[in-house]
């Protein structure tokens, strides 16, 4: 009877993880130079227009410095510098995406923010494989968004992995 009992439970896993997957995901998409990016919705707290932080001594160069959003000392990370793109611009559509990450608050730089969007699994497709070229760690995969009768692709981000890395620096890794 047991036995009966494991499978069943390993068949209702298998159909929530599979009911899971079917959920369409929500994502915030934002531009990088030429690229689209979108991150989970659920990890951004708000939007802001871009302010020049107080920058922080020696500081590695992606970090802009610190704002005071509200009582709490936010780190402020430029994307466009930490992805090394050319020919960084501040104008009025760049912005600040303040997100809650591993219990923490970042604000991430980016050229503007275009959309929330709903993406069903059959939309997104598995990140390429790069052998070790590209750190494709924090890639979950690559979005397919139809306009009309054009699509454009968003690289799906997972920005807690990214934030938490031991080269941003951000947050304090907990050792079990």
């Amino acid at each position: 009877m047991s036995t009966i009992a494991t499978r069943e439970s390993q068949s209702r896993t298998s159909a929530a993880s599979a009911a899971i997957q079917a959920t369409p995901r929500e994502v915030l998409s934002f531009t990088l130079g030429a690229e689209e990016y979108g991150i989970d919705i659920l990890k951004v707290q708000e939007i802001r227009g871009y302010e020049q932080p107080t920058r922080i001594a020696n500081a590695p160069s992606f970090m802009k410095g610190v704002v005071n959003l509200r009582g709490v000392i936010v780190p402020i990370v430029d994307m466009r510098v930490r992805f090394a793109l050319d020919d960084i611009k501040y104008d009025a559509f760049t912005v600040v995406i303040i997100l809650n990450v591993v219990g923490r608050t970042v604000g991430i730089v980016v050229d503007s923010v275009s959309d929330v969007l709903e993406l069903g699994a059959d939309q997104i497709k598995p990140a390429p494989e790069f052998n070790g070229t590209i750190d494709s760690t924090y890639i979950t995969g690559l979005g397919t968004v139809k306009t009309g009768d054009s699509e454009r692709m968003l690289i799906l981000m997972d920005i807690e992995q990214l934030m938490s890395s031991d080269e941003m620096g951000l947050i304090e890794q907990i050792l079990h």
